[in-house]
């Protein structure tokens, strides 16, 4: 079982870096404050404000700031400010067996940090925490943070916390099932086919989500996950936000249901407005009679 880190108390140390794509300093200095209001010291990446076209500085900077901020020691978590592109030409350049040596803490990301989630998964053997970003929407528009988001990732993220189930609203195949999540975006687990990141989904509760992606393009990559094996064994299949993706249920539901597994569909999580929080590689249960899928931190009775 993949360990889980420490959650936050106040006073903690978090650093906010960009292994992606640029950030938007007013976005990024809204989000950081967002943050020390919960009673965090927030740091910053020696390249968080770089900009070398859609990618935030070259990537051996990129690689340095992830890598230096997870291996300091006074760092609780590490906390990616968006997304975009790029974490996917990341892998090949950090010290794995350094990063391990660092011992657990928090990585919080989503969508381009998909592939990030998978590598510490894989590598490190962690739990990672599948969220809202401080240079996204949810958190630094100017009017402040999007309630619900926010109020579930303050209960992920600190000790104490518990948040409440996340409910979806269509049941495509109903049913009940168990297992430890996995996933993320869906362009990202596409991409990650045929490397040693690939997702492996035998006995797993899969997580899949995207943005501005057209049906017939979802339908390619969850073809491509059907036909690498990703999918083989899977537990179940929660399918979060689909934000301008037109409708890809009719299309998710055809290829997803011969599989044979619940698969409940309507979660907030991914992209859009509420964006909640889930730890992956936590044991989690879709329990369709109500429609949850909720996460566990620590205690996988909780789940069920």
């Amino acid at each position: 079982m993949p360990e889980a880190p420490r959650r936050l108390r106040p006073g903690d140390t978090v650093a906010l870096v960009a292994p992606a794509g640029p950030v938007d300093p007013v976005r990024l200095e809204r989000g950081g404050a967002v943050l020390e209001a919960l009673g965090l010291r927030v740091v910053y990446g020696a390249s968080v404000r770089a900009r070398e076209g859609y990618l935030a500085g070259p990537d051996a900077e990129r690689a340095a700031d992830l890598q230096a901020a997870w291996c300091d020691p006074g760092v609780a978590a590490v906390i990616c400010a968006r997304g975009g592109y790029g974490v996917t030409r990341l892998l090949g350049l950090l010290d794995w067996d350094a990063m391990a040596a660092a011992g657990p803490k928090i990585l919080l990301g989503s969508s381009d940090v998909t592939a990030l989630h998978r590598a510490f998964a894989d590598r490190l053997g962690l739990a990672t925490l599948f969220g809202p970003m401080p240079a996204c929407a949810t958190i630094s528009d100017p009017e402040g943070p999007e309630p619900v988001t926010f109020a579930c990732l303050r209960q992920a993220l600190f000790e104490g916390g518990t948040p409440a189930p996340i409910t979806g609203d269509r049941v495509i195949v109903p049913g009940r099932a168990e297992g430890r999540l996995t996933g993320g975006n869906l362009a990202l687990l596409a991409a990650l086919c045929g490397t040693p990141y690939a997702m492996r989904g035998e006995g797993r509760i899969v997580l899949l989500e995207d943005v501005t992606e057209e049906p017939y393009r979802i339908d390619r990559m969850v073809t491509q996950l059907l036909q690498a094996g990703c999918l083989d064994g899977a537990a179940g299949i929660v399918l979060g936000s689909w934000v301008d993706c037109g409708d890809p249920l009719p299309v998710l539901a055809e290829r997803l249901s011969p599989l044979g597994v619940p698969v409940l569909a309507g979660l907030p999580v991914g992209h859009g407005s509420p964006q909640l929080s889930m730890w992956l590689e936590t044991n989690v249960a879709i329990v369709t009679e109500s429609c949850p899928a909720s996460g566990a931190f620590r205690d996988s009775d909780a789940a069920t």
